[in-house]
């Protein structure tokens, strides 16, 4: 007959078996008992992983708005820039063929300020739509691609951001004067004979390129968070993506 002493956490136990089978069951149980009584790993809830996912986008949201808003935010970062409107290319390559690069180059830099005036406003705006967002399947979204979330969000939100939005840009639009730059040049390459007549809504196009710029300054906040924990700055950021495997 043999015993076996098996200390669990404080407590000390003293088995004592004679067969051969029936200790290995009870090591084998008590391994168990052990390894279940080791492992650190929480358990989340669906309403968890929702909450988790709607911080890191407001939390990508705030990072990315401070970013753009900032001068030069939208107007030196190659990743989010305002082009020229690509419907009136011709128009563009016409006007410098005539010598109006600098006025060209003033016009993109306006539609960039614009941006950059209009991102100052933009974080209660997409963090009102964020908490408005119903994820039927968070875990789904946990444990999809690198900007699961940040897809989500483009994805069912994205007609009423542009609507709350548009004024915003409209405001920026005025403040920085981007038609000043815009009717001169529309109006000398219009003079050109058989030339298609351009007249771009430039507020939309503004709107559009600012919403995507952030939404891809979002979804790498969204990347950082996922991958990094020096980036999960929230206890329930910590406790999503720090459980997620």
């Amino acid at each position: 007959m043999k015993k076996y002493i098996f200390i669990l956490g404080i407590s000390t136990v003293f088995i004592t078996a004679c067969d051969p089978k029936t200790t290995q069951a009870i090591l084998s149980s008590t391994n168990d008992i052990i390894n279940s009584a080791g492992s650190t790993t929480p358990t989340l809830t669906n309403d968890e992983v929702i909450k988790g996912l709607r911080e890191a986008l407001s939390v990508g949201t705030n990072n990315s708005t401070a970013l753009t808003s900032k001068l030069d935010g939208f107007n030196k970062n190659p990743l989010i820039f305002i082009p020229w409107p690509k419907e009136a290319q011709a128009m563009k390559d016409k006007l410098i063929q005539l010598g109006f690069q600098q006025q060209v180059t003033n016009f993109e830099t306006s539609l960039n300020r614009a941006a950059e005036e209009a991102t100052k406003e933009a974080a209660p705006i997409f963090i009102d739509a964020i908490s408005q967002m119903t994820i039927s399947d968070g875990f789904a979204i946990l444990n999809g691609n690198d900007t699961a979330a940040t897809h989500y969000l483009r994805e069912k939100t994205y007609t009423p951001l542009k609507e709350k939005f548009s004024p915003v840009v409209s405001n920026a639009i005025s403040k920085v004067k981007v038609t000043s730059y815009w009717t001169p040049l529309a109006n000398t390459y219009n003079l050109i004979p058989g030339v298609k007549k351009q007249n771009p809504d430039l507020n939309a196009y503004v709107t559009d390129k600012a919403i995507n710029g952030l939404m891809t300054l979002i979804s790498q906040e969204e990347t950082k968070i996922r991958k990094d924990p020096m980036a999960r700055v929230t206890d329930i950021l910590k406790k999503v993506f720090g459980t997620k495997k």
